[in-house]
């Protein structure tokens, strides 16, 4: 160490000058941090209206800062719409329009859609992807072995087409293009020209790419062309050719056998990584699979994977730092968010903790950052919630 005044100023400004490189060379130390939060209890403000959102299962944030929720609204209880029964039963509520838009305040500032907006409009609404022109992707994962619909029963001898497509829409909400079509086709996970029950897509935009989880009854990932609809490429599990893929029944998860050698599914999240990767989360087998876009296997992380029920594995998220380092993965079953490092899988931090608390979540699901790292978050337990997260800096 330096023993007098000169040289120990010296020596600070030395140390000083390093700091400042070494600030330069890393401008992301910061945001590759583990982040904490602290739940904000009073967003969103009550819906006017009378509304009441129920089962959200679709979430972005576009440049505004603003917060889209898709949610259900055929799924709403008798109960929770008393006001919209015939007779009504209660005061409270009606249900919300599908789409709502919140600004960071909480404040509803829009909403459109719902059953019969347009005429394919999914019966279970699933999945939220937005553009860089402010055009909206949405789905749905309607199917009649697993679902039934709360207030809006089929008649006697109806069967309601199963969601087997998803629609894109202008930021005004015309209709631009459908991919796929309402269907009751039998699985197959060959056919290019139907979806089966998709969960989630992501945009490649600089490729015009759409990448689809497709999902609850096929067990592939199709990738289309965003601006014509037509189909590119697609695979299953460990990169396996659609032709490939069987049509049969998956099989039961078995947490103390190897690794399944198909989707196990449902295929709940799908980002895609500015390295271009693809991560896509295969929720019945606790696993997270990753692929480059044209479909080649890199690797797989095994997520708690003695865990059953909903699994650990369901909606996924990127960081926003610029080498985007950690994965975020929503443990339904566990009702937690796990931060993971992007590169190996390892478990670094989690949000939350199962329970029906402000800060606590039932079955989250979805989630996405604002640009200040601000969290939201959707569920679709018993709570079917969305929150906001803070960052604490």
């Amino acid at each position: 160490m330096p023993n007098n005044s000169n040289e120990k100023r010296a020596f600070a400004i030395v140390i000083g000058f390093c700091c400042l490189l070494l600030s330069i060379a890393m401008p992301n130390a910061r945001a590759q941090s583990v982040p904490k939060y602290q739940v904000d209890g009073l967003w969103p403000k009550t819906l006017p209206n009378n509304w009441i959102l129920t089962n959200t299962t679709g979430l972005a944030v576009d440049k505004q800062d603003h917060v889209w929720v898709l949610n259900r609204p055929r799924m709403t209880s008798a109960d929770d719409s008393a006001a919209a029964q015939t007779p009504p039963i209660g005061e409270c509520c009606v249900p919300a329009p599908s789409l709502l838009l919140f600004d960071a305040q909480g404040n509803m500032l829009k909403s459109w859609g719902g059953p019969n907006y347009v005429p394919d409009w999914p019966i279970l609404e699933h999945g939220l992807v937005l553009d860089k022109n402010g055009n909206f992707w949405i789905g749905g994962n309607y199917f009649t072995s697993r679902f039934g619909l709360l207030t809006a029963p089929p008649k006697p001898k109806e069967s309601p087409l199963e969601d087997r497509h998803i629609l894109k829409f202008s930021p005004d909400g015309k209709q631009l293009m459908e991919i796929g079509k309402p269907s009751n086709a039998p699985v197959n996970n060959q056919d290019t020209t139907l979806l089966g029950s998709p969960s989630e897509f992501e945009l490649d935009e600089a490729a015009h790419e759409i990448f689809i989880a497709d999902g609850y009854i096929n067990s592939r990932i199709v990738v289309y062309d965003s601006e014509t609809g037509a189909f590119k490429r697609g695979w299953g599990a460990y990169g396996m050719p659609l032709s490939q893929i069987d049509n049969g029944k998956a099989p039961k998860y078995d947490p103390n056998g190897p690794p399944p050698k198909q989707f196990l599914g449902p295929l709940i999240g799908i980002v895609v990584s500015e390295d271009g990767l693809v991560y896509v989360s295969d929720r019945g087998a606790d696993r997270i699979q990753v692929f480059t876009k044209d479909g080649k296997f890199v690797k797989e992380f095994l997520i708690h994977p003695k865990t059953l029920g909903l699994g650990t594995a369901q909606g996924l998220m990127l960081s926003k730092d610029r080498n985007q380092k950690f994965l975020w993965v929503a443990d339904g079953e566990n009702s937690v968010l796990r931060i993971l490092n992007r590169e190996d899988g390892t478990e670094v931090g989690t949000v939350g903790h199962k329970g029906r608390e402000a800060g606590q979540f039932e079955g989250p699901e979805c989630m996405a950052l604002d640009s200040k790292g601000n969290l939201y978050t959707t569920e679709v337990g018993a709570e079917v919630r969305i929150q906001k997260f803070v960052l604490v800096k």
